[in-house]
């Protein structure tokens, strides 16, 4: 049996941007764009009527930006991953959307393999941040943000209790990589990736990979220097 389609929706509000992105992704076999949206208020609209599995998310929209979008679908259609494709590649801008509930961020030069690639692991239950926006990232968490995130984004849990290879796991994610190319780099399955991901997460009391490296970064597991 075939597996179903990733349901995609782009939220833009320049009309040819959403023309291309949408070329491109008719491309590949296992994409199908749903619809698309030109503003936030109609992003709302159309992921509530659409259902789609992802929403491509432009942070400069007119009537409601995309971080007001990512925060109400947040509360209203909590199934859809958003991917936020933007041209600020400011760490602010990173965290605010990570944040709002992104689950990926990407700029809007970068290859469209990247965007392809961004939007399975997305779709799969993994966060994306290409490796070096991560570490921009992370590098630009500023003391008072820390403090913030200490609480409700750097988890409560202690390091003491991961073992070695969770550890290595920790750092690997630190370095953007994704999970089948953490399976590769330290020879293991995808599904024994994703058990340790799954135990790291309640270990250390977070519910998502970048939680997970802003816990590590204040534990120092990893150092993105």
């Amino acid at each position: 049996m075939c597996a179903l389609p990733i349901r995609i929706l782009i939220a833009d509000d320049h009309l040819l941007l959403r023309q291309g992105i949408r070329n491109f992704l008719s491309l590949e076999p296992d994409f199908m764009v749903v619809g698309e949206a030109s503003d936030g208020e109609e992003a709302i609209v159309q992921a509530q009527n659409l259902s789609p599995d992802i929403i491509l998310l432009d942070i400069n929209m007119p009537k409601m930006n995309g971080l007001e979008v990512a925060l109400k679908l947040k509360e209203l259609c909590p199934e859809v991953r958003v991917l936020a494709l933007t041209i600020h590649d400011d760490e602010s801008y990173m965290m605010k959307m990570i944040q709002s509930g992104a689950a990926g961020y990407l700029l809007k030069d970068i290859d469209p393999s990247v965007m392809a690639q961004a939007i399975r692991q997305v779709h799969g239950g993994e966060s994306f941040v290409e490796p070096s926006m991560t570490k921009k990232l992370f590098k630009g968490i500023t003391n008072r943000e820390e403090a913030q995130l200490a609480g409700s984004h750097a988890g409560a849990g202690e390091p003491d209790r991961l073992s070695a290879r969770e550890i290595e796991v920790m750092q690997l994610i630190g370095r953007g990589m994704s999970n089948a190319e953490i399976a590769r780099e330290l020879f293991l399955s995808e599904k024994t990736v994703k058990n340790h991901l799954t135990n790291i997460f309640r270990k250390i009391q977070v519910t998502d990979r970048t939680q997970a490296v802003l816990f590590a970064i204040k534990h120092k597991i990893v150092n993105l220097d």
